[in-house]
């Protein structure tokens, strides 16, 4: 598959993400605040998370839009990701004295491990849309 529509596809699939997570967030947003103040996080965090996540992602799909933003929004969806999947493996590992809830919509019925594998997916395809995007620039300068 050419670079410039693995690109696309990858960006959309992020974009599609980040989309329904925020907006399931927001449609069910006394859920989602309880949700958080149920993580293993200190209360005064819960502000910051219910506003600053949903912000980030619809942020990040915006940026995801547009070629002259997207190799920055494709580096913030990795941050974003790796920080997700960081914090279920340490959900999986027992690093918490309680298993928190998961996310809201459709991935809330995911179990922790499947929950794992769906962002090690995203983590892996948006490290590939970065290296295809460097590939691309070099490419372009040769």
């Amino acid at each position: 598959m050419p670079r410039k529509i693995s690109i696309e596809l990858i960006s959309s699939l992020l974009i599609l993400l980040f989309l329904y997570a925020s907006i399931s967030k927001w449609f069910d947003f006394k859920t989602f605040v309880g949700d958080m103040n149920n993580q293993p996080f200190p209360n005064w965090m819960t502000p910051l998370l219910v506003w600053g996540v949903p912000l980030i992602e619809i942020l990040l799909a915006i940026g995801l839009m547009f070629e002259r933003t997207r190799t920055k929004a494709l580096y913030g969806s990795l941050i974003l990701m790796s920080a997700f999947t960081i914090y279920t493996l340490t959900v999986l590992m027992h690093f918490f004295s309680y298993v928190p809830c998961s996310c809201g919509g459709v991935i809330k019925k995911l179990s922790w491990s499947q929950h794992l594998f769906f962002n090690l997916f995203f983590v892996v395809i948006t490290l590939i849309a970065i290296l295809l995007r460097k590939e691309r620039r070099v490419a372009a300068y040769a």
